[in-house]
């Protein structure tokens, strides 16, 4: 398969949920802006905000559109509907597209110029000063509705080459990856699309573009396409969910908070990127702890942090530990039972973390986040302490690569 060269066609996948004037504003731009040659997949995530009934009605005008439905009762959510959506895709291209986003001008042929196999492509976000500036993106307040959006300003800006006064435009293309993305179907395909423990949504896509990482897929973002996002409408800061411009919604703290737990658990630290949000992977070791005076509270700052914890689960501490498993096994698909241990049992770990719960603190707690990259860099097998922390090292094989596929 070669390169695609401009009127090659992309498939643009947008799950929404309760997202209607985003995604009627969204929908519109991108036939508005980038033509009717190319494909849009439309999915409504069990909304009451009358988002059915709109995607009827598009669908009965575009033939280049098709729209699928959950009739409920519960939300499936973006990690189920990514995948459904680029498997039912019919170019050869799919484009992972936000509802509360703007597609402007030229960027199916900005994104289209550098993509290939074994690449992913992302657009440069324009947003409104709702979250902090970073090296990735421009911060321009062109609106924060739809009924608001400064589309004329936008698209005066855009045909007075920016990249002559701005000097984050000094450079066509940088590394890293973020929504809105491109890329082959095949080599989505390949990755194995999204992992279902971070169902329904959140750190999915920083789970995915790790796993991508170390497939060796390259990371290019164009400074020359752009789109305008609203931020966050579809889940951090949606007002059907009880959220509001710059506001967060319960529903995204809960999920937001339950995945950042999984993603600890997957992979060993938390999510990890450089300045322009290419992926950082540590290296993922089998570490077991085994603590003393290890309470439920601390059970649950620590069980995330290693492969198996053991410790003195006994009386009415049993009961605790049996609590814990029971409440916290609803938040994610690792079999918890099966990680948490009596210190009966002698630990089969590469790695065995001895410490007293006791005297962790703040400070040495940043030794467990850091895990990962000091053994890495100690490079040494054998028995050595270190802080409060006594270690059995007989491995330092990592395991980070058998993350890549899913299921």
């Amino acid at each position: 398969m070669g390169r695609l060269d401009y009127m090659n066609l992309i498939s643009f996948v947008i799950p929404s949920r309760n997202n209607k004037k985003y995604l009627e504003w969204s929908y519109d731009s991108i036939r508005k802006n980038l033509g009717y040659t190319h494909e849009i997949l439309l999915a409504d995530d069990f909304s009451d905000d009358g988002t059915w009934e709109y995607l009827q009605e598009v669908q009965d005008k575009d033939i280049g559109v098709q729209i699928f439905r959950n009739e409920g009762p519960d939300r499936k959510g973006i990690v189920y509907w990514y995948d459904f959506l680029c498997e039912k895709a019919t170019n050869d291209v799919v484009m992972f597209f936000h509802a509360d986003m703007y597609a402007c001008p030229n960027l199916d042929k900005e994104i289209l110029k550098h993509l290939e196999p074994g690449k992913v492509v992302s657009a440069t976000r324009i947003e409104p000063p709702l979250h902090p500036d970073g090296p990735e993106k421009i911060l321009m307040d062109l609106g924060i509705e739809p009924e608001e959006f400064k589309e004329n300003d936008l698209l005066s800006w855009l045909i007075s080459s920016p990249e002559l006064h701005h000097s984050k435009l000094s450079k066509e293309t940088t590394e890293g990856i973020f929504a809105p993305w491109a890329i082959y179907k095949e080599d989505y395909e390949r990755v194995g699309g999204h992992d279902e423990l971070f169902a329904p949504q959140s750190k999915e896509d920083s789970d995915i573009f790790n796993r991508m990482h170390l497939l060796d897929y390259k990371f290019i973002q164009t400074w020359r396409g752009f789109v305008y996002h609203m931020t966050s409408r579809g889940s951090r800061f949606n007002p059907m969910s009880g959220g509001a411009p710059g506001k967060d919604s319960p529903e995204w703290i809960h999920t937001t908070t339950k995945n950042m737990r999984n993603f600890i658990r997957k992979w060993g630290t938390i999510v990890q990127h450089d300045q322009y949000m290419k992926p950082i992977v540590s290296p993922k070791y089998d570490i077991g702890f085994v603590v003393e005076n290890c309470d439920t509270h601390m059970l649950k700052e620590l069980e995330p942090w290693c492969s198996d914890i053991y410790g003195d689960w006994v009386g009415h501490k049993g009961y605790g530990v049996n609590k814990y498993i029971e409440e916290e096994q609803k938040n994610t698909t690792i079999d918890l039972s099966k990680k948490i241990h009596s210190d009966h049992f002698k630990p089969k770990n590469d790695v065995v973390v001895r410490f007293d719960a006791n005297k962790l603190n703040a400070n040495n707690f940043q030794i467990i986040i850091k895990l990962s990259d000091i053994l890495r860099d100690s490079g040494e097998v054998g028995e050595m302490e270190y802080e409060i922390f006594k270690f059995d090292i007989k491995s330092l094989d990592s395991h980070e690569r058998d993350l890549i596929s899913v299921g």
